[in-house]
């Protein structure tokens, strides 16, 4: 890690409106196409950067209904996207969300090494198992992987993708024109790799990048997702309502990572996802606030949305003012169960009816970043002085929202010195103070001559 410890900042795009924003695209501001066009991705790239971001954050899924928020139902592919706006930016991070479910992990680790490469160092994968169980059904099977076969896939593709972008060593790529000779060959290392999940020879025909390995990020907020971001994840991307409950999760993650990993815990960096709301007075970005949510979540979205955590079961069949229908949660067995749980405990605890479980969940959201930019600037430094996060993932919804955090936020975090006035670095890695990976076979090599 850096020797001064530093917000850090991921802008995350919501496109034409994701899970409970169903209409943003009204916006005028917003193109009805934004989810496809890389003109519209590139004009926030570039507002992220020169608002000294760490990293823009690609979130995607490959699964949808008629009911699936506008930015899931036509979007671009992440790591074709990031590597168009790797072209037209120079220093923000970018990361881009692949599956280790339905992905083949050396056509995947190519991908992402070119990504670093074109970027020059700038990439980083989120690392998902996919929680749309019906993804399944696009890659030839009946059903989703149970959770332990996704963690266990997942681990050890990790494992796998590190590995294969140590195939080369850095100074294996000779090219000397007066001896003729292109590649030492004795630095380039065949995998054999034959694991419980994947079978794969290797080498990857890709030298490594400017930081090594693409900085792994993950999500999962399941017992088996913590203890998989705990020990492979570098950032960790997560959401919580409060201090205290940021809190709990950032000393149980780093607290995995020490005691069950071996693993520095300054070299995981936590960042919720956050919705930030600016005003002129904290009042009127109140008011903004309560605005844009009932605009942008109605409730018949979120009714229609609802059912995406149990495996997209269709919710809109029950009487809405009778009691929740917790027997639904055998169908989140293999999307996303964790949130299916929360929710369906909430509502039993509370003899919630389904209407008001829906309702709930639609005002889950109500931030505590809204007000003015001194309000917003306080209630960050707030979070990340107690040890809640090491930064944040801000969300991108309305795009003059997005132009005051930048414009008003981020000079206040600057002038406060919390956050840097200008790039330091060159790499993601670089820009989050985390480590370099050594070429595991120069290590070898090093370790070997000095035995």
């Amino acid at each position: 890690m850096a020797s001064k410890r530093e917000i850090h900042l991921g802008a995350v795009p919501y496109g034409t409106g994701g899970p409970g924003s169903h209409t943003l695209w009204l916006d005028p501001e917003i193109p009805g196409d934004a989810s496809v066009d890389v003109a519209w991705f590139t004009e926030i790239a570039q507002l992220a950067e020169r608002g000294r971001f760490d990293l823009l954050f690609i979130v995607d899924s490959q699964f949808i209904t008629p009911y699936s928020p506008p930015h899931y139902l036509n979007r671009l592919e992440p790591l074709t996207l990031l590597s168009a706006l790797a072209t037209q930016t120079s220093r923000i991070g970018l990361v881009g969300t692949a599956t280790t479910s339905f992905n083949s992990p050396f056509n995947l680790v190519r991908r992402l090494g070119s990504l670093d490469l074109i970027s020059r160092g700038r990439a980083g994968w989120n690392v998902v198992t996919t929680g749309d169980a019906g993804t399944a059904t696009n890659y030839g099977l009946e059903e989703h992987y149970d959770y332990d076969t996704r963690y266990g896939r997942a681990q050890e593709f990790v494992e796998l993708a590190r590995a294969l972008w140590d195939s080369y060593e850095d100074d294996a790529f000779v090219r000397d024109r007066e001896s003729g000779v292109f590649l030492d060959r004795s630095k380039q290392h065949v995998l054999n790799h034959e694991g419980e999940h994947f079978k794969v020879r290797g080498p990857l025909n890709l030298q490594r990048s400017a930081q090594g390995h693409p900085v792994v990020f993950q999500a999962g907020d399941s017992d088996q997702g913590r203890d998989l971001g705990a020990s492979v994840g570098e950032g960790i991307f997560t959401h919580a309502p409060d201090i205290p409950a940021g809190q709990a999760f950032y000393d149980d993650i780093k607290t995995r990572a020490r005691d069950r990993f071996g693993r520095n815990p300054d070299h995981l960096v936590v960042m919720p996802g956050i919705k930030v709301v600016v005003g002129d007075t904290d009042e009127e970005a109140r008011e903004i606030e309560a605005f844009n949510n009932d605009r942008d979540h109605t409730f018949s979205a979120a009714l229609a949305e609802f059912g995406r955590a149990f495996g997209w079961h269709d919710f809109t069949q029950y009487d809405l003012d009778a009691p929740f229908p917790a027997q639904t949660l055998e169908h989140g067995r293999r999307s996303f169960f964790t949130q299916a749980k929360a929710v369906t405990d909430r509502a039993v605890e509370n003899g919630w009816t389904l209407r008001q479980t829906v309702e709930a969940t639609r005002y889950f959201r109500k931030s505590e970043f809204v007000g003015s930019p001194t309000t917003v600037a306080d209630k960050l430094i707030e979070w990340w002085d107690a040890r809640a996060c090491d930064g944040f993932n801000v969300g991108v919804d309305h795009p003059a929202n997005f132009r005051r955090f930048v414009d008003d936020v981020v000079p206040i975090l600057q002038e406060r010195g919390v956050f840097r006035a200008d790039y330091e670095a060159t790499t993601l890695r670089g820009h989050l103070g985390l480590p370099h990976p050594v070429n595991r076979h120069a290590a070898a090599r090093a370790a070997g001559e000095t035995a």
